[in-house]
């Protein structure tokens, strides 16, 4: 029998139930870090509220591609309990994102929405994966007005900010983005399956 991951039956969904955190994708234990933050976010999620994933970006611009990879590699693990929008084959960018925006809250009721995206920031900031509550802002770097998205968000700093970022955004290494990208599922694969442990774990102290 498969078991869900524990998530909380009954805790309300609060505007601060995540502090910001920003580290660097090169740290040692950065899947540990994210891993543990990530757990204790789902944990805290209802277990009537569906949780959705929104890798925003698109596969024609190196720097804005950190979304549909993570959503790619996402895809892979199979990650029972998360339902995601955004890969490398069906992107979530400028031309779609109003619609799938609707497609959501016409599936799901009271949905929580990960959204995971690129921006751009300061030198010192570039490499830096941080998780925050509140919504993305999309494409606001590159003078795009589109939808606020999620009730939380994780974005990566690939590049830096303030000066002509459409151009930036373009010349953003590949290499900087797929090391992000897979920080990012990886951390993702591991807080799931920890919670799934946990979910066995209390199962077999009942059983017992």
């Amino acid at each position: 029998m498969k078991l869900p991951f524990h998530r909380d039956q009954a805790a309300p969904q609060e505007a601060g139930m995540t502090e910001s955190l920003k580290v660097q994708h090169t740290e040692s234990n950065i899947i540990e870090i994210l891993s543990g933050k990530l757990s204790s976010i789902l944990a805290q999620i209802p277990s009537h509220q569906p949780i959705i994933i929104i890798c925003v970006g698109t596969d024609r611009s190196t720097g804005d591609s950190l979304g549909p990879l993570v959503g790619t590699q996402l895809k892979k693990y199979h990650l029972e309990g998360l339902h995601l929008y955004g890969t490398l084959d069906q992107p979530v960018h400028a031309m779609n994102l109003k619609e799938t925006l609707n497609s959501v809250q016409e599936r799901f009721t009271n949905p929580f929405i990960i959204a995971i995206d690129a921006c751009l920031g300061q030198l010192t900031s570039v490499g830096c994966i941080q998780i925050g509550d509140g919504p993305v802002k999309p494409g606001a770097g590159v003078n795009k007005d589109l939808p606020p998205v999620g009730n939380m968000h994780i974005t990566g700093i690939v590049n830096v900010g303030g000066f002509m970022e459409y151009f930036v955004l373009q010349n953003t290494r590949l290499s900087l983005v797929m090391s992000m990208s897979e920080v990012i599922s990886k951390s993702f694969h591991v807080a799931i399956s920890n919670l799934k442990q946990m979910t066995a774990t209390s199962f077999a102290r009942l059983d017992g």
